[in-house]
């Protein structure tokens, strides 16, 4: 088992984020999940953001519609890494990343009552791994 464990710590060093999102996600020692995940920090303007970002945005406050499948769908804010609210109200969309064959790791997630109004968004270019509030 010893050997593993140095082979996930030296995957995470070379990776940078595997480690991290292991970290974020393991037990504080006492039987529960750590509360240890970072918040989102910092902001960001619209304007400083990839216009892949930007484009995706615009399509959120007029509705769509939106390139991919999953667009929209409800984010479960699993890392709590943004302010708690009820299930439902965060809901993600994809920035395209060019060149990526899929997906890629860029999204946006807005929360609010009305997706085309939402009361906050925040942006991740590395799944989800640490996010920043889009200033309006």
């Amino acid at each position: 088992m010893r050997k593993w464990g140095l082979t996930v710590a030296a995957a995470g060093l070379l990776s940078g984020v595997a480690l991290v999102n292991f970290s974020a996600a393991a037990s504080s020692g006492d039987g529960s999940s750590s509360p240890a995940a970072r918040p989102a920090t910092g902001t960001v303007s619209l304007a400083a953001l990839p216009a892949e970002a930007q484009q995706t945005e615009r399509l959120i406050r007029s509705g769509g519609p939106f390139p991919y499948e999953k667009d929209g769908i409800v984010f479960g804010n699993r890392e709590q890494l943004l302010p708690r609210q009820p299930r439902g109200f965060y809901h993600e969309y994809t920035v395209r990343t060019p060149g990526s064959r899929d997906r890629g790791a860029r999204r946006i997630v807005c929360g609010g009552r009305q997706p085309r109004e939402p009361e906050a968004c925040f942006y991740t270019e590395d799944h989800y791994a640490s996010f920043k509030r889009i200033a309006p």
